[in-house]
């Protein structure tokens, strides 16, 4: 009998220590629309779709977080650019890898923070201009649906409040609509 209970706990732990590894190995297909408009008025969209390999894991957000606090947006883009890439992010047909992706659980689903290490190219917009050295995308994936943003090159910064503030290149908004599984 206490041979079952041993073997009993070693399999929770078993399991408990893998539920974490779970979730930085799970594969995924995000889709969407990208929406903006010009300073025309005129409305451009694109598809978008975002691949996931695995997402990163709490020790991976910790070490973005320290390269962020300690060098800003060239911290964050030198440490990426030792990461191997783990999903990409494709708009029309310009795909571009991404180095960290990150999702928590909230009241509506999940909320998903997805970093490239380089500008996210979505064709036929000018080049970001030294600085703006990161593309992030950030989607909440929700039971019907849900919304996100898309800031193709961007600067970030944490506030007084340890907060995470970014700076975009342009003053437009890519709205992400239409997400999918």
């Amino acid at each position: 009998m206490h041979r079952y209970k041993y073997a009993s706990a070693i399999i929770l732990a078993a399991l408990f220590a893998v539920a974490p590894l779970s979730r930085a190995l799970a594969a995924e297909t995000i889709t969407a629309t990208a929406k903006t408009k010009t300073r025309g008025g005129t409305e451009t969209t694109a598809p978008v779709k975002i691949t996931i390999d695995r997402f990163s894991t709490d020790a991976e957000r910790e070490a973005v977080l320290a390269a962020l606090k300690s060098k800003g947006t060239e911290g964050v883009r030198t440490l990426l650019s030792t990461r191997s890439q783990i999903g990409s992010i494709q708009v029309g047909s310009q795909q571009t890898p991404l180095k960290y992706i990150f999702a928590r659980t909230t009241a509506a689903g999940r909320l998903i923070t997805a970093v490239a290490g380089s500008p996210i190219t979505a064709g036929g917009g000018a080049a970001a201009p030294k600085g703006f050295d990161l593309g992030l995308v950030i989607v909440e994936v929700a039971a019907s649906g849900g919304h996100g943003e898309l800031l193709p090159a961007t600067k970030v910064k944490l506030d007084d409040q340890g907060a995470i503030v970014t700076d975009g290149h342009s003053d437009e908004v890519v709205q992400l609509t239409n997400i999918g599984k």
